[in-house]
């Protein structure tokens, strides 16, 4: 990858050449000096290539951001290049000023800070039951009312929660057009109270941690597959998500030998969109390691696969599926019971009961953003004190885990350090 020091430093030669940062972004230094951002990307099976300013006038972060930019259009299904052509469309006529034209303005203002699935899913909420209404009248011109009948109508449906989200939505299109004059209000504002309330949130069921023994016990008797046991004990050790366990790979863990080992998930695969650190106790190093061996793929040598902890050659995806682990939770017998997600509660639960541990570090560790101005957080904060905390939830699934392999009384020792 490219750095600010590497790219000064580049000097031209009779002919032009180029350098690659990574993901389809490289820079072309052309024989009188001038260096040029380029991003090479296939759509439909054709090669294509986009030009993205000039260095150092734009900055090796902007052409990043400008690249994760064309990489999400890609994700969408949409070519970069006709994108391009379509802003410049855009830009040579007024601004529109119907509620569907501010809306997709505004979907495509948000969108880089999205996951595909995340904006795919509120372009269809809208196109479903906004735009049929409204989407061909003037933005200033909608009334509360007609907002409101929208949001019944989607209530009517049984989907409570949605109406709420979809009214959210369309609370920010509004907002997004009074600064240059589009419209003068919101009348989504004060819509809340002829709502009908939300359903009440129902948390993930989960195993008490009195249960952790038993569960361990039936866990260990399972007979299936090694790496699907390997992939749900991963899960519950390092407290993440089923789909970072799911998408795992390699590239992302570091010093793996030495002293702080540690898992890096990039912004890409996390639900918030930040980078999360994982610190990983000696038991998950351990864990880590089986996995290792156990990939014949990356043994053979083959990369498509092998690049991933838990590969599955026959899924679409390339690895396990998402009902894989929990499986082995309804063999368990604990359908209905219980979900792997709700392992996630359990260490929340047991963390914050031992008193050990502040409220932060935890939620840190669960890739929980903090709202207002905490926020604005980044990757490695209280890592020092997650590190132990993680080591003692590992010590304490092992505990729990030799309790009920011999019957004995469960016992944790340890106090980590603040």
């Amino acid at each position: 990858m490219l750095t600010n020091v590497a790219l000064k430093a580049l000097k031209p030669n009779d002919k032009r050449y180029k350098k690659a940062d990574s993901g389809g972004l490289f820079i072309f230094v052309e024989a009188n000096g001038s260096k040029l951002w380029r991003f090479a990307y296939r759509h439909e099976g054709k090669a294509k290539l986009l030009s993205g300013g000039r260095y150092p006038q734009t900055t090796l972060a902007a052409a990043r951001a400008w690249r994760d930019k064309m990489k999400h259009q890609l994700a969408l299904g949409l070519d970069p290049s006709e994108e391009r052509r379509k802003e410049l469309a855009i830009a040579a006529v007024p601004a529109g000023s119907k509620f569907e034209e501010v809306a997709r303005e505004w979907l495509e203002a948000r969108l880089l800070s999205w996951v595909p699935k995340y904006a795919s899913r509120i372009v269809t909420r809208l196109e479903t039951d906004v735009f049929p209404a409204v989407g061909d009248k003037d933005i200033a011109e909608i009334t509360p009312r007609e907002m409101l009948d929208i949001f019944r109508k989607i209530q009517a449906r049984g989907s409570f929660e949605t109406a709420h989200r979809i009214k959210n939505y369309c609370s920010e299109v509004f907002r997004y057009a009074i600064p240059d004059g589009r419209c003068d209000s919101d009348p989504c504002r004060d819509l809340s109270p002829a709502m009908a309330k939300k359903k009440p949130v129902r948390h993930r069921s989960k195993i008490a941690a009195k249960d952790l023994p038993d569960f361990f016990v039936k866990f260990n008797a399972d007979t299936g597959e090694r790496l699907s046991h390997l992939a749900l004990r991963w899960t519950i050790m390092t407290m993440v998500r089923t789909s970072e366990t799911r998408f795992a790979e390699f590239e992302e863990f570091e010093n793996m030998g030495g002293a702080d080992p540690m898992w890096r998930i990039s912004p890409e695969r996390m639900k918030m969109r930040a980078e999360h650190l994982v610190p990983l106790s000696h038991q998950a190093v351990e864990l880590f390691n089986e996995i290792w061996e156990l990939n014949i793929y990356r043994q053979a040598g083959n990369m498509r696969l092998g690049r991933y902890l838990f590969p599955v050659p026959i899924s679409k995806s390339l690895v396990i599926s998402e009902n894989r682990m929990l499986d082995i939770m309804y063999r368990l017998g604990l359908r209905g019971k219980a979900t792997v997600h709700g392992f996630r509660g359990l260490a929340s639960t047991v963390l914050n009961e031992s008193g050990l541990f502040e409220p932060d570090w935890i939620e840190m560790q669960l890739a929980h953003q903090p709202q207002g101005v905490r926020g604005a957080y980044n990757s490695a904060t209280y890592l020092k004190h997650r590190r132990p905390m993680l080591q003692w939830w590992a010590d304490y699934l092992d505990a729990a885990e030799a309790r009920g392999m011999a019957q004995g009384p469960l016992v944790m020792a340890g106090t980590p350090q603040r």
